[in-house]
């Protein structure tokens, strides 16, 4: 066996079926990590550490660098606060941070090769670590970051991070909802009884809009460009900001698995919704919505009910509805999928000072959710 490890700068010094091995049945996939390097939101650079068997990859993680702002995961009157102090002293708010994972994928992705025992993985994780450190430091990276590092992962991250000066908190779960139904009334069943009086209510309001699914949108890009950007200024929180050609580009690299549902009212579309279907789950991606049309027609809700009608009626047993706005997901019936956040700065002084700040804008002091998800992972 001869290892060598690396941190490449495109995901083409993979063959994707190398890739894909390490990540069995999983629909972020090769395509997927391709379409976002050729067309993904601005302002990162994507890099993939590797360890390589006699040039073969036995453990890849895809990997970026950009500009952090340590107030990301504020709201409230405290982001006001940060953001006036970004705008006269850029310096004490934003960092440069080269870290494991994604800006546009949920998790952190950590693949092995089929043939990897699994004593072996903490070894190569550690070796995929030096790597990044490394490479960092040459790139004149300070912020050393795993970005959603999933629970079913976590023994792997803790006992490779943490004996090495990592901080971890709670990052944004992954909220997942099991559909072992025979119909639709069956799950509508299965919530509270003032949770579905209030769904049938908000059916009734659905009545007027036309649902199309699309697999290629090229003469409507810019008008889901536009319910884009209106969902992102309504969103406290936003890592990534998607360019126009995002989405045409997705549906092109992961078909026929990416679709596109457009919400139309007669000839105005009010929303979208991006979607990656296989066998075992639907992943609803992005959505977008005209807000000033969201009270009359209920197009959060109705969005989700449609998409769990389409799970049921197809057979797929999970529907994966992403990050952020726990509440309602769980009156609806989803679980939490805990993902955890790891960071090191390399000087020593700041690195104590950022876990200090870290105690003020931790993701479990703004939501309730996410707090109780903590405690019961404690």
């Amino acid at each position: 066996m001869t290892l060598t490890t690396v941190v490449e700068t495109s995901i083409t010094a993979f063959d994707s079926a190398e890739w894909d091995r390490c990540f069995p049945a999983d629909p972020e996939n090769w395509a997927f990590y391709h379409a976002c390097e050729q067309a993904g939101p601005p302002g990162f650079t994507w890099y993939y550490a590797t360890v390589r068997d006699n040039g073969r990859p036995i453990a890849v993680v895809p990997a970026f660098g950009t500009e952090y702002r340590i107030d990301t995961t504020m709201q409230g009157i405290g982001k006001r606060i940060t953001n006036r102090l970004y705008q006269l002293l850029p310096a004490l708010i934003s960092l440069r941070l080269i870290a494991l994972g994604s800006p546009i994928a949920e998790i952190c992705h950590l693949g092995f090769a089929p043939e990897v025992a699994a004593h072996d993985r903490p070894a190569l994780l550690k070796r995929i670590i030096a790597a990044l450190h490394e490479f960092g430091a040459a790139k004149r990276y300070g912020l050393l970051g795993i970005k959603d590092a999933p629970s079913r992962d976590d023994g792997l991250w803790r006992s490779a991070l943490l004996p090495s000066g990592f901080t971890r908190l709670p990052g944004l779960p992954t909220a997942v909802l099991d559909l072992p139904y025979a119909d639709f009334e069956a799950y509508l069943a299965s919530l509270s009884k003032a949770t579905r009086k209030d769904m049938r209510r908000k059916l009734k309001a659905f009545s007027e809009i036309r649902v199309e699914q699309r697999r290629e949108i090229d003469d409507v890009v810019g008008q889901v460009s536009a319910l884009y950007e209106q969902t992102v200024a309504h969103s406290e929180l936003q890592f990534e900001r998607l360019p126009p050609d995002f989405f045409p580009q997705l549906l092109r690299s992961l078909a026929p698995e990416a679709s596109i549902f457009l919400y139309w009212h007669g000839e105005e579309l009010v929303a979208f919704n991006f979607v990656i279907e296989t066998a075992d789950r639907l992943i609803d991606k992005y959505i977008g919505m005209n807000y000033a049309v969201v009270p009359q027609f209920s197009l959060y809700f109705n969005s989700w009910l449609h998409n769990v009608r389409y799970c049921i009626e197809r057979d797929i047993p999970l529907y994966q509805s992403g990050q952020a706005f726990y509440g309602p997901k769980l009156r609806l019936g989803c679980r939490l999928q805990p993902n955890w956040q790891y960071f090191r700065h390399r000087n020593a002084a700041l690195n104590t000072i950022l876990q200090f700040v870290a105690k003020f804008v931790r993701l479990d002091r703004f939501d309730p959710a996410i707090a109780n998800l903590v405690k019961d992972a404690a």
